[in-house]
């Protein structure tokens, strides 16, 4: 499944530049529709804001989601883009609950801030919850082809 259109946290993006995510360790997780993202100025900027409504831990998805692999800080015209391996989490032992957003985080400090937020995508386009995925089958989330996100000035 491609992810959608990632919308940038605005409570963060003064704090982005390509300095700070460069070697960072960059994390998705996957949260229910009882999360209402908040990207205005004074919104959301920490994983405590959305972690209340992570899916439940287990049948092969872990708690604070997927860290993302081969995580590239590509500079662009006018700015710089992210970009990683596709994120794939297998469902083990039952289903991997249904979910309705992909969040992107940092794991750890930085901005001055502990576990500070990125980005979010809506899982399906409809917007609906992306139905759970049984015992045995991946779950996949394909990186956008131009990357996950692009910041330009």
């Amino acid at each position: 499944m491609p992810a959608g259109t990632v919308t940038l946290y605005e409570a963060n993006l003064d704090d982005m530049s390509l300095q700070a995510l460069a070697g960072a360790t960059l994390k998705l997780a996957l949260v229910g529709s009882g999360y209402t993202p908040d990207d205005s100025t004074g919104g959301d900027d920490l994983w405590a804001d959305a972690s209340a409504n992570e899916i439940a831990n287990g049948n092969g998805y872990a708690t604070g989601g997927a860290t993302l692999a081969s995580v590239a800080v590509i500079a662009i015209a006018n700015g710089w883009k992210i970009d990683s391996d596709d994120v794939e989490w297998t469902a083990s032992g039952g289903s991997i609950p249904a979910w309705r957003y992909g969040v992107l985080y940092v794991a750890g400090t930085l901005f001055g801030k502990t576990n500070p937020l990125i980005g979010y995508f809506v899982g399906d386009a409809a917007p609906a919850d992306v139905p759970a995925t049984t015992d045995g089958n991946p779950l996949k989330i394909t990186a956008p082809a131009n990357g996950w996100f692009a910041v330009t000035q």
